[in-house]
């Protein structure tokens, strides 16, 4: 099991920005890609951004260019911010700071089948 714990979701007007924060307590970094996921009532789950080891990234097609994300590593904790700019009220989900070990294939980040995911945040943008 891999403890994760979100802040930062909350409210914002359709072009505003939210930036969520994660931390994660893993005992070696090097062996996971994190990331994170949403899901709202009645839409599929999806992964929205992923990054890797080597800080590789990807995003879902809907958020490229306009949600960044980052991480950084000390010990065994993993700090993962996830920026997002440009919100618009399809972004509207609660999001899961996520954590798989091992190979992470595209389909897996697609549908968002992390191994590990936090208890989630609320983000809701308005028109």
């Amino acid at each position: 099991q891999v403890p994760l714990v979100e802040s930062g979701g909350g409210s914002v007007q359709a072009g505003g920005s939210l930036r969520l924060s994660c931390t994660a307590s893993v005992s070696d970094y090097s062996r996971y890609y994190m990331g994170w996921i949403r899901q709202s009532p009645g839409k599929e789950r999806e992964g929205v951004a992923v990054i890797d080891s080597d800080g590789g990234t990807n995003y879902a097609e809907s958020v490229k260019g306009r949600f960044t994300i980052s991480k950084t590593n000390a010990k065994n904790i993993v700090s993962l911010v996830l920026q997002m700019d440009r919100l618009t009220p399809e972004d509207t989900a609660m999001y899961y700071c996520a954590a798989h070990l091992g190979f992470f294939g595209h389909g897996e980040f697609l549908s968002g089948d992390f191994q590990f995911r936090g208890q989630g945040t609320q983000v809701t943008v308005s028109s």
